[in-house]
């Protein structure tokens, strides 16, 4: 991932399970699995942090302020505009390199030259949404957290987004869809980045291993006779992508021929040739 255009973060170094990352000027501290390895590259941004998160031998953690940070601020990718804020399981409430995933999916959406319906599942704070509304597509967003909602709602006003037509919906992905079914309702577009584990609205279990190919196979049923694009973003730690491409060529590229692919996505750290693996991704795109 190039990011020339999200000049404002940067991945400053990474080290012994730990990565030094500057958001927008706000320079965090934080836990990262992928990073076995003990060799510091830049020694002096370890001690120059705003903030440490602290990750308990028990789950979870906590943040410890150095210097007094806003409790929102923000970032800018492109023309795009995202609210930050420092959450309770170490998280800013954005996923930067997801940029790559957004750069195809508006370019996918505006070289449509029609309007397009996406259906965002586990929608989180809305980078796929505010990115989707962006070229132009209607979009329905649900996830279980009615707190991520209201920070995905953010989003699209901070982006000057308002007039597209975005929904907002808080519930269980699975419930949605069914009723989706049930009402007729098709989309040209999915997207989906499902938990390792969560729970729905109504306590409702979520399990990735046992889930997911059920909810891909659900949402064939909520497909349009046309569709776009369907796109499995997963941050699941054990899971190859060649799996997201199995289960779309297994569901959707049975039934609409077009192209299927899979892979990492990654930040690469500032003024080295080391990039963080962050995730996999598995989509099915529509041949032009």
């Amino acid at each position: 991932m190039n990011l020339a255009n999200f000049s404002e973060y940067k991945l400053l170094d990474m080290s012994n399970g730990e990565k030094v990352e500057s958001w927008n000027g706000v320079i965090l501290r934080r836990p990262d699995p992928q990073v076995i390895w003990n060799k510091k590259s830049k020694k002096e941004v370890w001690n120059n942090v705003d903030a440490y998160y602290h990750r308990s031998n028990t789950g979870g953690g906590n943040w410890e302020y150095f210097n007094r940070i806003k409790d929102s601020w923000q970032i800018h990718y492109k023309d795009l505009t995202f609210n930050l804020k420092l959450m309770g399981f170490k998280h800013t409430g954005l996923f930067p390199e997801q940029a790559f995933n957004w750069d195809f999916m508006i370019d996918k959406i505006k070289k449509s030259n029609r309007k397009i319906n996406v259906l965002n599942l586990f929608a989180y704070t809305g980078g796929a949404t505010v990115a989707c509304a962006y070229a132009g597509a209607d979009v329905v967003h649900v996830d279980a957290s009615r707190g991520m909602v209201d920070v995905a709602k953010e989003n699209i006003k901070s982006s000057n987004l308002e007039d597209r037509y975005v929904r907002f919906i808080v519930d269980d992905v699975i419930k949605f869809v069914q009723r989706e079914i049930r009402r007729g309702h098709k989309y040209d577009a999915i997207i989906m980045d499902p938990p390792s584990f969560g729970r729905g609205s109504n306590k409702e279990v979520w399990r990735f291993e046992e889930d997911l190919y059920k909810l891909v196979e659900l949402c064939m049923d909520v497909l349009s006779d046309d569709p776009l694009f369907f796109l499995i973003n997963s941050y699941t730690t054990g899971i190859s992508s060649t799996v997201l491409k199995n289960i779309l060529n297994i569901t959707v590229n049975s039934k609409y021929k077009g192209t299927v692919s899979c892979g990492e996505v990654g930040l690469p750290m500032e003024d080295s040739e080391l990039v963080l693996p962050c995730g996999i991704y598995g989509r099915w795109e529509k041949n032009e």
